[in-house]
């Protein structure tokens, strides 16, 4: 995948405070809040930031946890995984292979078949149908 970077300024430019807060400087949004939490649309979900593919809805599961959970992304080489032990915890972050930004966490707690929860943020993506 080929490697997408842009200044702070120009992330600033381009994406919401929000998105901004999330994607480049790795926060939150509150659980239960994400335009996607629910969302049963058919698509593919892509990076915000730049339109990397990153998962598909047929792989998205009610988690319960309040942000829209998959159990594999599209490609293993769309996202990268990294450990994350801010918040004094032991987290293993996802972030876009293409440009970097901070997606969520995946969790070894999903269903079948692979086992894994990729816990997303909503504003970090945006669904394509």
């Amino acid at each position: 995948m080929e490697k997408i970077e842009k200044s702070d300024r120009e992330w600033r430019e381009r994406l919401t405070p929000e998105q901004y807060r999330v994607c480049r400087e790795k926060g939150t949004e509150p659980p239960f809040t994400g335009a996607y939490n629910a969302c049963k649309d058919p698509g593919v979900y892509r990076c915000v930031c730049c339109g990397a593919g990153l998962f598909d809805a047929a792989h998205k599961f009610d988690s319960g946890t309040g942000w829209p959970s998959f159990y594999q992304p599209i490609a293993v080489e769309n996202v990268d995984t990294v450990e994350d032990h801010s918040l004094g915890m032991r987290r293993v972050e996802v972030t876009c292979s293409a440009c970097g930004a901070h997606l969520g966490h995946v969790f070894p707690d999903g269903p079948r078949p692979t086992g894994l929860r990729y816990c997303i943020n909503s504003v970090a993506l945006d669904l394509a149908n």
